[in-house]
């Protein structure tokens, strides 16, 4: 064990090198890629670290062709039609909606006054178009989050305020859609609404939708400890809506979320991810992930953060299970949080494949 904390601990350096991993009598070391010893994630049939997607933590072709046309052609239409399409009450409008808005924001980043025409000619030529106001308000939160100048800063501030504006006029086109109260949500941790304040939005929210995974992940941010809440409001929170959660709801994973939110930044106790609370934490979202529906938009997100304790804890088998449902997308927590996702990601992969076959597995034995 204690080798594996020395390998967390020069992760940057596995950024650099890029070697594999392997454990091999009781330790997982680093060696040479190309070397004999090296545990390769690819005989497994796993994406090159360079292919990884970043932007969506699980598979959507419908999206990702209607991307791929709104790119190509800097038309609006495909992301129209798709959004006009997609339920209104489930997971993954929000999702679509968020991908729209990220790619026209990453858009803004790399052509500063003329990226994201397509978003304009949205909002001029079919001002009523609810997904429109959506992905517009979704862009304003974007923007106010990654490239603002820093959270609490003014231009953070504006945008936000903007941000909240938007979001007012999506509700009014669409009064029974959660989506434009999920965004807000966003927005109520940078501006700081009052707990009063938050918790009638959250009414909103839970009215239009109460059982959306990816709402209660946007409202557990505002109750953890480094924004509005603590340690023990964001506990309270996510244990109360699992125990609310019918069967086959991934709201059991929520408090391994909150469990992440409020992990220290330093670890030192090597006894840490074998603790009670992790394990508890840990078989409820494995709970969860059996449970689910298979398509489930959300699953990815949960196996995603599965990954990281699991690998943490030395549940070889279990973590690469993880591994073979969400390899190729990385785009969700915990990778999206680092400055690099695909390279976190193929660290903790690499750990996991070292450690099932240090324990007697290899790509036969792994299911398909």
């Amino acid at each position: 064990m204690e080798i594996l904390w020395f390998l967390f601990a020069v992760l940057m350096i596995v950024f650099i090198v890029g070697p594999f991993v392997r454990r091999r009598r009781g330790g997982v070391r680093l060696v040479a890629p190309g070397s004999p010893d090296a545990a390769d994630p690819a005989n497994y049939g796993f994406d090159r670290q360079e292919d990884l997607d970043i932007r969506i933590p699980g598979p959507d072709q419908d999206l990702m062709d209607a991307l791929d046309n709104v790119r190509r052609t800097g038309q609006w239409q495909a992301a129209s039609q798709l959004l006009a399409g997609t339920p209104r009450e489930g997971e993954r409008r929000w999702q679509r909606v968020q991908a729209f808005g990220g790619a026209a924001a990453l858009e803004l980043v790399a052509q500063p006054g003329v990226g994201a025409q397509w978003l304009k000619a949205w909002r001029l030529e079919a001002d009523k178009d609810a997904g429109g106001a959506q992905v517009h308000a979704e862009l304003l939160v974007q923007q106010a989050w990654r490239h603002s100048g820093g959270v609490g800063s003014e231009d953070h501030r504006i945008i936000l305020e903007e941000a909240l504006e938007a979001c007012r006029k999506a509700a009014l086109l669409a009064p029974g859609d959660p989506v434009p109260y999920i965004t807000e949500l966003a927005i109520a941790r940078g501006l700081a609404y009052p707990e009063a304040q938050f918790d009638e939005l959250w009414a909103k929210v839970i009215d239009r939708a109460p059982e959306h995974m990816g709402a209660h992940l946007a409202a557990l941010h505002y109750w953890c400890a480094k924004w509005h809440g603590s340690r023990e409001k964001a506990d309270a929170f996510s244990h109360a809506a699992a125990a609310r959660a019918p069967q086959g709801s991934l709201l059991a994973a929520l408090p391994l979320f909150a469990l992440y939110e409020n992990l220290p930044d330093v670890i030192l106790s090597s006894g840490f991810y074998r603790s009670e609370a992790v394990t508890r934490a840990v078989e409820g979202a494995l709970y969860a992930v059996r449970t689910a529906r298979q398509d489930d938009p959300m699953l990815a997100h949960v196996r995603h953060l599965l990954l990281l304790f699991l690998v943490n804890m030395e549940r070889w088998a279990e973590a690469m299970e993880q591994v073979r449902h969400v390899d190729g997308y990385v785009g969700a927590l915990p990778w999206s949080a680092a400055q690099d996702p695909a390279a976190q990601y193929a660290v903790y992969r690499a750990l996991a494949v070292a450690g099932y076959e240090a324990n007697g597995g290899s790509p036969a034995t792994l299911p398909q």
